[in-house]
């Protein structure tokens, strides 16, 4: 396998939370500044802070300050690795730890 599982654990951990799988589902659309995240949930800033703490720190969002705002988008890269990831799984793997 390509990808060691320990990197993977802390993109689980993100996407085992409802309101970050509404946040990704939100931004497959498009970059969106953190206050229009905000408006479509009856949540604290500092609340949805954390939850974005947790989605750029595993590296499925990316974030970039625009003057006073902070702006999100999908991380498409780490998409496609976690979708190799999820292949070494389907398709078999040469490395797998079952031939060890």
């Amino acid at each position: 396998m390509k990808y060691g599982h320990a990197e993977f654990v802390p993109i689980f951990k993100a996407l085992s939370d409802e309101t970050r799988l509404k946040v990704l589902e939100m931004l497959s659309c498009g970059e969106l500044c953190a206050c229009k995240i905000l408006e479509q949930f009856h949540i604290t800033q500092p609340t949805l802070s954390y939850h974005m703490k947790l989605l750029t720190g595993c590296g499925l969002v990316t974030g970039r300050r625009d003057g006073s705002w902070m702006k999100y988008s999908l991380n498409v890269e780490r998409f496609a690795e976690i979708q190799d990831f999820f292949n070494c799984y389907t398709n078999g793997s040469e490395d797998c730890i079952c031939k060890e």
